[in-house]
């Protein structure tokens, strides 16, 4: 065997699928950060496409548009306030933003029971949305009549585009509460201290930070349009 031969590294996308098998750092980022990042672009793409949808349709149609303040108004003591119910939606989930952000803070300063307690309360206020967002779908169904393919106060596409972009969207935010809940309880273990850091909370955040960007788009398009 000749130990002077030197080894020539695979060039090429030979070199990328051997780098990208051995399981190494792809573009200097963490593998978990990188894909990670990889399905948040991917989930941005198919945001876009329902968000373009919908602005499409609605647009085009030439049946009256129902107006969002009517339709999500609440009459609470007697008053009929418009959207009040998606403004505290819209400040539960900025105010998990800033939660979120707290726990990224310390669990790179290894705290790990402020971690938990600032994860844990990331996911009680993404659950406390998704119970809004449950009681305004029942609202629209029952009291309101709307439905996925029409509804008595206008244009039926509202029904269709409504219920699918909100609804993949608080998909989003109850597959965030369980992924916070379980990356809690694996902090609270400690197995993340075995392991010598903390990254998997500030990935947890690209992606809980990308469900409340993702609703700002939705507020402003829904709700204020």
């Amino acid at each position: 065997m000749n130990t002077g031969e030197s080894v020539e590294m695979p060039g090429g996308m030979q070199g990328v699928v051997s780098d990208w098998s051995a399981d190494k750092e792809a573009f200097k980022v963490p593998w978990g950060k990188a894909m990670m990042w990889i399905f948040l672009v991917s989930d941005t793409f198919i945001f876009a496409s329902f968000l373009t949808g919908y602005m499409t349709v609605r647009m085009s149609t030439t049946v009256p548009w129902p107006n969002p303040s009517e339709v999500f108004a609440l009459t609470i003591a007697g008053h009929h306030i418009p959207l009040i119910l998606i403004a505290i939606m819209t400040f539960v989930l900025i105010t998990s933003s800033g939660t979120m952000a707290m726990a990224v803070n310390y669990g790179y300063r290894g705290d790990r029971k402020k971690v938990v307690i600032l994860m844990l309360l990331t996911a009680l206020l993404g659950a406390s949305f998704v119970g809004m967002q449950a009681f305004e779908w029942t609202k629209l169904i029952v009291e309101e009549g709307v439905r996925p393919w029409g509804n008595p106060m206008g244009a039926a596409q509202f029904g269709s585009t409504f219920f699918m972009i909100t609804g993949f969207h608080g998909l989003h935010v109850s597959a965030g509460v369980i992924y916070l809940s379980v990356v809690a309880f694996k902090v609270w273990r400690g197995d993340y201290e075995k392991k010598g850091n903390y990254e998997i909370v500030e990935i947890t955040g690209l992606y809980w930070h990308f469900v409340d960007l993702v609703w700002v788009f939705i507020f402003a398009f829904f709700y204020l349009w």
